[in-house]
Formats: C-alpha cells, sequence, structure tokens
C-alpha cells in the first residue's frame, strides 16, 4: 500500500482492476487483524448516500476479493474465506497470519531504525531507515479512492515518511555530511514548501555548506508560504534558527545527540 495498491504472490503481482473493490481490499488491509465493520466500509464506498443494495453490493465485492486471492495465491476459495479474507459477526477482516503487509514492515524498520540512532549508532540507524523508505513505490494508496478512514490513514502514513525523511537527514547532518544531504533537502522543500521541519533541515545544511545566503532565503520562501497559504507566520524554533544564520551564531546550529 506504499504506492499504488498491489498484491504480491511470489514472482506474480496483480491488484483489483474495479476502483471499488479496490477501495474495500485497501480499507480492510489498513486494519489487518481487526474487523472492519460493514457500516464503514460502505461509509468508505458512497459515503453518506449508499443505494439501498449496499449491503448486497459489498458482499459481492467481497467474493470478488476472495475470487482474486485465489486465483493468486492457486488456493481453493473456502480456505480463502477461512485463512485470508475472513467474515465476522458485524464486518470482515485481514488476518495478518497469513498476510506480510508492507506498511507493517516499513514501521517495523522504522522503529528499528530509530532505536538504532539513538542508541549512539547512527550509521546502522541510517541504513534501517533507508531501507525502510525503499519500500515506498509512491504516494500511499495513489490509486484508491476513499472518504474518511482511508484519507485519514494516508495523510497519516505519508506524515510518518516525511517525519523519517527529517529524522535520517537530521542524523546525517549531525554527522556533518551537510552536502551530501542538500540535493534531498532541495526536493522535499520544494514538494513540501509550508512544512517547517524540513526546511529547517534545509536551512540547517545550507548554511553548515557555506551558504549562508541561501539559508536565509530558503526561510523567507517559507515565511511568504506560510502567510500567503496558512495566514500564520512560522513557530518559534525555525525563527530562532533564522536568527542564529542571521547573526551567524554557530553554536545555535549544532544539533544535540539523540
Amino acid at each position: 500500500m506504499l504506492g499504488p495498491l498491489v498484491i504480491n504472490t511470489g514472482d506474480i503481482s496483480t491488484a483489483p482492476t474495479a476502483p471499488k473493490l479496490r477501495t474495500v481490499l485497501a480499507c480492510i488491509a489498513v486494519n489487518a487483524g481487526k474487523v472492519v465493520p460493514v457500516s464503514t466500509l460502505i461509509g468508505e464506498l458512497w459515503d453518506v448516500d449508499p443505494p439501498n443494495s449496499a449491503v448486497t453490493t459489498l458482499q459481492t465485492y467481497i467474493l470478488n476479493l476472495r475470487k482474486l486471492l485465489a486465483s493468486a495465491t492457486e488456493r481453493p476459495m473456502a480456505e480463502i474465506a477461512q485463512e485470508v479474507l475472513v467474515t465476522r459477526a458485524g464486518g470482515y477482516l485481514i488476518k495478518t497470519e497469513e498476510t506480510e503487509l508492507d506498511f507493517t514492515l516499513y514501521h517495523e524498520k522504522e522503529a528499528a531504525g530509530r532505536r538504532l540512532i539513538s542508541a549512539g549508532k547512527p550509521h546502522a540507524g541510517i541504513a534501517v531507515l533507508d531501507d525502510a523508505l525503499n519500500l515506498w513505490r509512491g504516494p500511499a494508496l495513489i490509486d484508491v479512492r476513499g472518504c474518511w478512514v482511508l484519507e485519514i490513514r494516508r495523510l497519516r502514513l505519508e506524515e510518518s515518511r516525511l517525519a523519517v525523511l527529517e529524522k535520517m537527514i537530521e542524523t546525517q547532518i549531525r554527522l556533518g555530511m551537510y552536502r551530501e544531504v542538500l540535493p534531498s533537502l532541495v526536493a522535499l522543500a520544494g514538494s513540501n514548501p509550508l512544512h517547517e521541519g524540513i526546511h529547517a533541515q534545509y536551512m540547517r545544511a545550507l548554511y553548515l555548506s557555506g551558504r549562508r545566503t541561501q539559508a536565509l532565503k530558503a526561510f523567507q520562501e517559507l515565511r511568504c508560504n506560510l502567510v500567503r497559504e496558512l495566514g500564520t507566520e512560522p513557530g518559534r524554533h525555525i525563527q530562532r534558527l533564522h536568527q542564529a544564520i542571521l547573526v551567524a551564531e554557530n553554536d545555535a546550529l549544532v544539533l544535540p545527540h539523540g
């Protein structure tokens, strides 16, 4: 789900072609191991205006998904219904012991990378965080339409991705890799014009690379974007960073360890 929705079974990849089938599968998969109520699935499919046949139509979607999974895994339909995509009282669930989910593996690697960095092993932590980010194939659930449940989960995943990138770059800067991170930061700052954390790392890397004027310009661009789009000034943290760059207060630019 870290990109277009796809089902991988060995060397074979497949996915539901119908948009509503992708919605149902994604909604159940992001809640793997938990029962997703029928009412939630109906809300994701039709929002506040479901048809009278919504429950029956949903049952048909579940049947079609089981057929797809049975074909992809070369397992009997009855086995898929009992061990993979399961009916429970009031809803459906995907059994986690039968399914490997990319976002679950991503979160495991993210946590492991952060633990290594906190334990004073920054190089190992960076490598693990990089492995986590390499699981992404594009924006989360980019080809899936949904309402509240899927949109909230999509936003959480994207925020987590940015937080991991920010942590990895922060650690690289602490290790003195100012110039190495600049290409990534240019792209990140451009695609996230309102993200103060990313811009703070960008400003810090620019300044420490001897590009003070560009660091100050990056702050002004961020400020203009925030005022124009949100009607707000940058936060205190990045304002203090801006002031430190203005007066060349090097000590204020040093990142704490951990």
